[in-house]
């Protein structure tokens, strides 16, 4: 199976837990970016480096939060760990545009960033989908 499909298969699994969490977050909407584990930062530009990407909403965005998504994904993937630590430990990295949320998660050459409710949910919902696209290729390898 190829990794955009895993990508999305794995958003999918994801979902009755996304839809469980929206019971207690501040929106109902997500936006869900997935960097392309084989291409690095000086191989690509950041949006040829974007694998797949989805949106969970019911209504316009008050913010866009498609572009925060994209946002912290490339900081994610610029310093190849979530941005919460760039934010909270190393800010001296950030740069002019950074967004000052966090919401990326960094699982070895994963980059999953989500935004839309509250940025400590966003880090979890991109920890599920990463950790969950990378079990579904170690399955998929397994099965070949």
């Amino acid at each position: 199976m190829k990794h955009e499909a895993l990508a999305k298969e794995a958003v999918n699994l994801m979902k009755p837990s996304i839809e469980a969490l929206f019971k207690r977050t501040n929106r109902r909407e997500l936006h869900i970016v997935i960097m392309d584990p084989r291409i690095k930062p000086w191989e690509s530009d950041f949006e040829n480096a974007i694998l797949y990407e989805e949106s969970i909403r019911t209504a316009e965005w008050e913010h866009p939060f498609d572009d925060f998504a994209r946002n912290k994904a490339k900081q994610a993937w610029r310093d190849s760990q979530a941005n919460v630590v760039t934010q909270t430990q190393h800010p001296s990295s950030l740069q002019e545009g950074d967004l000052p949320f966090y919401g990326s998660f960094v699982y070895g050459n994963i980059v999953v960033a989500s935004s839309g409710v509250e940025q400590w949910f966003d880090m979890l919902v991109s920890g599920w989908i990463a950790l969950s696209f990378e079990q579904l290729m170690i399955h998929e390898r397994h099965s070949s």
